[in-house]
């Protein structure tokens, strides 16, 4: 790809031109917000496993900016804690908003800014709220958002808790994965407020309506970098001392695999790996795991261990007896929050549908 002088102006018009059609309220932030501000660089992963760090030198790097893809913008022990995400999915989330010209918005997971950056074009600085728990981030996005001419308010601290003294707001956008949606944000959302909330494997939209918040999942899958939590790594080692039962899921493997996106909303933050046998890939077991220190492994005889507080296998067996061949469209599933319960449904709240554990809150409050 050959690289103008001034990269940038044509790269991102072309961008927010992919993105989005005439008349897109969008389309101007889009073809105003440098991206490449707020990505200075990013890592992708090599295949031996190394992390490489692609920065403007790299000729690869204006092409990967300004395309329509997820960039890894922070890792943490090898492991990403942070990212740019898709610009197509920001695109459909903001869509979902539904924002007119005075709302005030809060947007959970600052990240890298760009985002922040695209609400502020739209709104003013003054009607925008950005927060997120990692101080590193949050400086960095100030600083950036500042070179791109934006200055919305930026605090540090756990998005639970909302940021009650910029209260009410209008919209509420959460840029990370979290398990359900906290109570603050309805406690300091106006009336007919919208919520747009990735929760498991998708993104749910909730209008705010008395001491309620209710509504479906946009059609889209979604991932997006879990809230910050500490997890314990899976001891499958130490499930040998449990009691073995037999597993009432004949295909394991084909069961977690079209029970993805319900398995995500029941187990939040849930991990698998598999062990293939070195000649023939054949499966031997499957493992199981959620961020509380539940786990789970299947045996390829059938046979089941599980510890930690919830059964996990249990849980699986359970969403394979309502869905045995293929799950429901994300669409077809709803959810409703009120202050002492909520819960996910399909097809209508008074239909099938289980409980949403609370989001704990990590201690660390706004500032």
């Amino acid at each position: 790809m050959t690289v103008p002088a001034d990269p940038s102006r044509d790269l991102r018009t072309a961008l927010a031109h992919r993105l989005t059609a005439p008349g897109d309220p969008w389309r101007a932030a889009f073809e105003t917000v440098p991206r490449h501000v707020f990505v200075p660089s990013f890592h992708e992963q090599a295949e031996d496993g190394r992390w490489v760090t692609i920065t403007p030198e790299n000729p690869r790097y204006w092409e990967a900016v300004y395309s329509d893809r997820a960039l890894t913008t922070q890792i943490a022990d090898g492991t990403p804690t942070s990212s740019s995400s898709q610009p197509s999915l920001m695109l459909e989330m903001l869509h979902a908003l539904d924002m007119a010209d005075g709302h005030r918005v809060l947007e959970v997971g600052t990240g890298t800014g760009y985002n922040a950056a695209l609400l502020s074009h739209r709104l003013g600085d003054s009607r925008v709220t950005t927060m997120d728990v990692d101080p590193d981030l949050t400086g960095a996005a100030t600083r950036r958002l500042g070179e791109a001419g934006h200055h919305p308010a930026v605090r540090v601290g756990d998005g639970a808790y909302g940021v009650p003294d910029r209260a009410p707001y209008d919209r509420i956008i959460a840029t990370c994965g979290l398990p359900s949606v906290p109570w603050p944000w309805v406690e300091q959302a106006c009336e007919g407020a919208v919520i747009v909330v990735p929760i498991g494997w998708g993104v749910a939209r909730l209008t705010i309506h008395g001491d309620a918040a209710e509504g479906a999942f946009l059609p889209g899958g979604a991932y997006f970098m879990p809230r910050r939590a500490d997890a314990p790594a899976p001891d499958f080692a130490g499930l040998e001392r449990t009691e073995p039962r037999p597993s009432r899921t004949a295909t394991p493997v084909d069961a977690l695999r079209h029970l993805e996106f319900p398995l995500s909303l029941t187990m939040p933050g849930y991990r698998f790996c598999t062990w293939n046998r070195e000649d023939d890939g054949t499966v031997e077991g499957l493992g199981l795991w959620t961020p509380d220190g539940s786990i789970a492994r299947v045996h390829a005889d059938g046979t089941v261990r599980q510890a930690g507080p919830r059964r996990l296998w249990e849980a699986v067996e359970e969403l394979h007896r309502w869905f045995p061949d293929t799950a429901p469209a994300r669409d077809s599933f709803g959810i409703t929050v009120t202050s002492g319960r909520q819960w996910v449904w399909l097809g209508d709240p008074r239909g099938p549908g289980w409980d949403l554990p609370p989001v704990s809150g990590t201690g660390g409050r706004v500032r």
